[in-house]
């Protein structure tokens, strides 16, 4: 059994048991990290594919340490211009060890974090109703078109002189 999950923002084949050298990640050494981002999964045969995740499904495992990568050495040079930089760079890395491929059920650890969202959505919705008060918001709508289409709106409100107006002043005529 093999799948393919998203980590860090890559994306990796692994089976259980397998060690993997991910981007840093937050979690502290000997920690469980659960990634929910499986894209594909493989279980005797019966390959499953993800549009674009697959529900349910969950990697478990096990931070061992973190370290850092080979040094990567980076030099530029430009032939007879008396040009050269070098420059080298160490990636941090982190351990870790897959446990488990959990193909359904691991929806409910989800559910728990969806379940403590609601006490927050309420501050949300107040900031939501502030800009429904604000005017300018038409004035905003309006720079960020054209000014063939402003000179289209100008015409269909019957604005005269539009043609010889600039982006400005068409955005001033029609907010009058």
């Amino acid at each position: 059994m093999y799948a393919i999950v998203e980590m860090a923002g890559q994306q990796f084949k692994v089976a259980k048991d397998q060690k993997v050298y991910v981007h840093r990640l937050q979690e502290e050494e000997g920690g469980k990290v659960t990634f929910d981002k499986v894209l594909l999964l493989e279980d005797g045969g019966n390959v499953t594919i993800g549009a674009p995740v697959i529900e349910g499904a969950a990697v478990e495992a096990k931070v061992v340490k973190h370290l850092k990568g080979d040094k990567v050495i980076v030099f530029k040079k430009k032939r007879r211009k008396g040009y050269q930089k070098k420059n080298g760079h160490r990636q941090y890395l982190t351990e870790i060890v897959v446990e488990s491929i959990v193909a359904k059920g691991a929806k409910k650890a989800a559910k728990a974090k969806a379940e403590a969202k609601p006490a927050a959505e309420p501050k949300a919705e107040k900031k939501a109703e502030a800009p429904k008060k604000e005017a300018p918001k038409a004035t905003e709508d309006l720079g960020s078109k054209t000014v063939a289409e402003l000179k289209e709106m100008a015409k269909a409100k019957e604005i005269s002189g539009y043609s010889s107006m600039k982006k400005a002043e068409l955005i001033e005529a029609l907010s009058k």
